[in-house]
């Protein structure tokens, strides 16, 4: 599952969309912008399980690599010495056998998105590491290390992979985005593979979360527009980012509408945001603007939070 800061990205990505396309405040948009929230969600859930398959791929070609070597005229004896081993993978079975994942991979025909140079390269650095050499030579099979095996492959093989991860920024549509929340779900992923699903990617509640702050902060435009203007001091609104609207407008409504965000997480939160996002100076104007707004809500009584928060 992915954090509360990524569906916040995924949000304002959304509004950021409509908004250069539209005028909000209408219902068009709060279709229009939940749809392709909806959307992004979807190919991030695609980008995730297509690089669990590139990982089960390396492993699984083991098998194609003995056939290729035993059809040959004249193998060299390192060739006679096949070992497939790691194709019958007890961490590699869990997943295959996991019908949501089986079932994302044939319906979103995600065998199409993996590459076999690619596969094939990478499978050749594994049978020159020492660990697969050891891997190969225990008799018995547990889990533990079947399970090593694997995060090898993805931390040591692909991970530090740069040429792989130009191939994927080239041929996977929405990388570049996603890839540092990809890594994130990948290293949760060999920690609790057992019980994925992989056909969603968001929790009801995180994904009720957003469609209502996407919503809301369409609903309220102009009011939040109006709360805004006032702390701007000597800046021009015209002249203000509009990412950094955005997330001012977001900010204020987790102030106002959603009781179990402290103030400071949202603050925190979209001050991070504005930084990767936005200009170099996005970060601290979201922070000043979003705490003095804060601080007026505050000496007003608005904001009412519960003893349980979240992120």
């Amino acid at each position: 599952m992915i954090s509360r800061r990524n569906i916040r990205i995924k949000v304002m990505q959304s509004l950021y969309t409509v908004a250069t396309m539209d005028t909000l405040q209408t219902d068009e948009s709060k279709a229009k912008c939940v749809n392709i929230l909806n959307e992004k969600l979807n190919r991030s859930l695609d980008l995730f399980v297509t690089t669990i398959l590139y990982i089960l791929k390396v492993a699984q070609y083991a098998e194609r690599n003995a056939q290729l070597n035993q059809s040959k005229l004249i193998p060299t004896d390192d060739e006679l010495q096949n070992n497939t081993k790691i194709a019958g993978n007890l961490f590699l079975w869990q997943i295959l056998s996991n019908e949501t994942f089986t079932e994302k991979v044939k319906s979103n025909h995600l065998e199409e998105q993996v590459n076999e140079d690619w596969i094939k390269k990478i499978f050749q650095q594994l049978q020159q590491s020492d660990l697969y050499k050891t891997y190969i030579k225990k008799k018995d099979r547990e889990l533990k290390y079947d399970k090593k095996i694997m995060l090898f492959i993805w931390e040591q093989l692909m991970l530090k992979n740069e040429d792989l991860l130009e191939h994927f920024s080239d041929d996977l549509n929405g990388w570049d985005d996603d890839k540092d929340m990809i890594f994130m779900l990948v290293e949760n992923f060999f920690k609790h593979n057992s019980t994925y699903n992989y056909l969603q990617l968001v929790s009801e509640e995180k994904l009720e979360y957003a469609q209502n702050l996407i919503r809301a902060v369409i609903e309220k435009d102009s009011i939040f527009q109006g709360i805004i203007e006032p702390k701007l001091r000597n800046w021009d609104p015209e002249r203000v980012a509009l990412i950094d609207t955005i997330l001012l407008k977001m900010g204020i409504c987790e102030f106002l509408y959603f009781p179990t965000i402290p103030t400071k997480v949202t603050i925190n939160e979209y001050i991070e945001i504005a930084k990767v996002y936005s200009t170099p100076q996005s970060g601290q104007f979201v922070n000043g603007v979003l705490d003095n707004i804060c601080k007026g809500f505050e000496a007003e009584n608005k904001i009412r939070k519960t003893a349980h928060f979240k992120k």
